[in-house]
């Protein structure tokens, strides 16, 4: 008896683009259904699969409930796993077919596919799945990828991405044609091709998913939202402080002593996220402006995020600001940003961290590198008010005298300051029993819990 009611669990397979803002938030999303008492098969690559549970600090990060698979992303051992030009001409080809017999060997009844996965709802759809989407970034930017057809057609982007006409793209937020996600994302004219091409050919996928998960609320987000009449925002998708899970890196937790002796909003926390990279230049740049803001401040500098750069340099610059500053490889970011020692955030803007800083009522100082980034900080500065953004010179560089001035600044700026705590209570009251997300998210869970509709075949 007990046996034929596990079988009845409706099991959803959740595939997460293989990059760190894409299986995190997929993460706290699964631990979600899982208290809903759905079954969750949680896929990544085999690289990122071991990095996920190496960097684990506890046991019980992973909740039952979710099952840990891997699969192999298509390249070698000397490849760089981290390269998303390659990973996305690769992926489809490289795991279709071992997709397709681990939704039949493990009865899946539904996808959850990563939006940067669409090409995997075809495959899902072919062997009787049904499918969700799952947006990593804002509703604004879904709804511009929907909306690139019709800026080819308008002549401000062409179809291998090059900007035709410089102007303003006037949806929420507007954004300048050159900060289009997948404009701003290609380093080279055939990465840029690459990726607008991929975004037309799936963008004809879309309507196989039944529903779009946002990682959002609507209070957030109501025009944008508007736009995508079939969504379901459940945001903000946040960890229990306490259990982190789909991180790469092992977190550093001496920085929450070190965050509790310091005043309160006294703390400028500096941390671009597992993909922004600074040449030596600017990152000596960055350096210099916060020991020149006389504050104390926590700052994240992962392996490999300068080009250029001396250990030697960094081990010298610590030195310098000994007592006053603290760098680690990797912070607990949920810790972080809801401690009262934190008084603003600089940030590159991706989703998951323009989130975390509304959930706790942080200020920005933003300084986004590519994709979405651009349109986050169009929200946070011109549409929320609660940051500010740092200007480069005409090297393209944020120099140390632009940091030490937007610091004071943005910490002088009770404007922000109260908008940004609004906006707190907006989003905990959104995931609160009763609250929009909430709401949503039993929506979601009543649709994933209707299985049978689609019966998988042997």
């Amino acid at each position: 008896m007990a046996a034929a009611a596990a079988q009845a669990q409706p099991r959803v397979m959740v595939l997460p683009f293989p990059a760190q803002g894409h299986v995190i938030p997929l993460m706290e999303l699964s631990r979600k259904l899982v208290e809903h008492g759905l079954e969750i098969d949680f896929v990544n690559t085999e690289f990122n699969h071991g990095r996920v549970l190496q960097a684990l600090a506890e046991d019980g990060a992973i909740p039952g409930g979710v099952h840990m698979l891997s699969i192999p992303d298509g390249l070698g051992p000397a490849d760089d796993h981290t390269d998303i030009g390659a990973l996305v001409k690769g992926l489809p080809a490289a795991m279709s077919g071992r997709l397709e017999e681990m939704i039949r060997s493990r009865k899946t009844n539904w996808m959850i596919a990563d939006v940067s996965m669409s090409w995997a709802l075809e495959l899902a759809t072919t062997v009787g799945v049904r499918v969700a989407l799952f947006s990593t970034y804002s509703a604004a930017v879904f709804a511009l990828r929907m909306n690139l057809p019709k800026l080819i057609e308008d002549g401000v982007v062409d179809e291998s991405g090059n900007v035709k006409r410089h102007e303003r793209v006037q949806l929420m937020p507007p954004v300048d044609a050159a900060e289009i996600p997948w404009v701003s994302l290609g380093s080279t004219p055939e990465r840029r091709r690459t990726n607008i091409q991929n975004v037309l050919r799936t963008n004809r996928l879309m309507p196989l998913a039944e529903t779009i998960i946002c990682n959002t609320f609507m209070e957030m987000e109501p025009d944008a939202l508007a736009l995508l009449p079939n969504a379901l925002p459940i945001g903000p998708l946040v960890a229990p402080t306490s259990r982190p899970a789909g991180h790469f890196l092992p977190e550093d937790l001496t920085c929450l002593a070190w965050l509790d002796a310091q005043a309160p909003c006294s703390v400028v926390y500096v941390a671009f996220g597992s993909s922004g990279i600074l040449d030596a230049t600017q990152f000596q740049e960055l350096a210099d402006g916060l020991a020149l803001s006389g504050r104390p401040f926590l700052w994240v500098v992962r392996p490999n995020f300068t080009t250029g750069a001396t250990e030697g340099w960094l081990d010298a610059f610590k030195r310098r600001v000994e007592g006053k500053g603290l760098i680690v490889g990797w912070a607990p970011q949920q810790r972080v940003l809801s401690h009262p020692a934190v008084a603003c955030f600089v940030s590159h803007c991706g989703w998951n961290s323009t989130m975390e800083g509304m959930l706790h009522g942080v200020p920005f100082l933003c300084w986004p590198y590519f994709a979405d980034q651009f349109a986050n900080q169009s929200y946070v500065c011109n549409v929320w008010g609660t940051g500010i953004k740092l200007c480069r010179d005409e090297r393209g560089v944020v120099t140390k005298e632009e940091i030490e001035s937007k610091v004071a600044r943005l910490l002088g700026d009770e404007g922000v300051k109260a908008r940004a705590a609004t906006w707190k209570n907006e989003a905990c009251a959104s995931i609160e029993e009763g609250g929009s997300s909430h709401q949503c998210l039993l929506k979601l869970v009543n649709l994933l819990g209707e299985v049978g509709s689609h019966p998988i075949t042997a």
